[in-house]
C-alpha cells in the first residue's frame, strides 16, 4: 500500500463513517484487502506519523488541547490523519492554519480535545478483523526525526506561542 491508496481509504472512511468513527471504518474497509496490503498500511501510518513529528505541529496541538504529552501528540496526529490528506498536508505546511479547521473551532468553543488513538492502529485492527491474528511485529519500522531546536521553548509561554501561532492563539484565547 502506498500513501495515495491510504489517503483514498481515509476519504472513503470519512464519507462512510457516520457515528462509528473514521478510524474504525477505515479498519473495516482495510480488512477487505489482501493480508500483505493490510500489513503495509501500518508502515504508511508510521511514515505519516514520522512526517508529522514536528515541533511547530506539537506546539499547535499543545494549544488546541490545552497541553500535549508525548502520547497526546501521537493521539492528536492520529486525529489529524483521520481528517484526510488535504487537512494533514495543510497542517504540516502551516500549523497555524488549523485555526480555520471546523473541528478545531468547534473543539475550542466546547473546550474539547482533538485526539484519536484508534487511528494509530488502523492496520492492526484491520489485520485482526481479516485474519483473527495480530499484525506481525516486523510489518513496520518507525524513525522519528529530530525536533526543530528553534521551537524548543515552553509552549505555555503565551508570548512565544502567540508570535509563532497567532491565529490559533487568538482563537483559543477567545474560546
Amino acid at each position: 500500500m502506498d500513501k495515495q491508496t491510504f489517503w483514498k481509504l481515509i476519504e472513503t472512511a470519512r464519507a462512510d463513517a457516520g457515528d462509528e468513527g473514521v478510524a474504525r471504518r477505515a479498519s473495516e474497509l482495510l480488512a477487505g484487502y489482501p493480508q500483505g496490503r493490510i500489513a503495509a498500511a501500518q508502515q504508511v501510518v508510521w511514515d505519516l506519523l514520522a512526517e508529522s513529528y514536528r515541533a511547530p505541529l506539537w506546539a499547535a496541538a499543545y494549544l488546541i488541547n490545552g497541553g500535549c504529552s508525548d502520547d497526546g501528540f501521537d493521539h492528536f496526529r492520529g486525529w489529524l490523519l483521520t481528517q484526510g490528506e488535504a487537512a494533514f498536508t495543510a497542517a504540516l505546511a502551516d500549523p497555524d492554519s488549523l485555526a480555520d479547521h471546523p473541528e478545531v473551532r468547534a473543539a475550542a468553543s466546547a473546550g474539547e480535545e482533538l485526539r484519536d488513538e484508534e487511528a494509530l492502529s488502523i492496520a492492526w485492527t484491520a489485520y485482526g478483523l481479516a485474519t483473527g491474528r495480530e499484525l506481525p511485529a516486523d510489518s513496520f519500522t518507525i524513525s522519528y526525526p529530530t525536533l526543530d531546536p528553534d521551537w524548543s521553548f515552553d509552549f505555555d509561554d503565551t508570548a512565544q506561542t502567540a508570535a509563532r501561532l497567532p491565529r490559533l492563539s487568538l482563537l483559543l484565547a477567545s474560546a
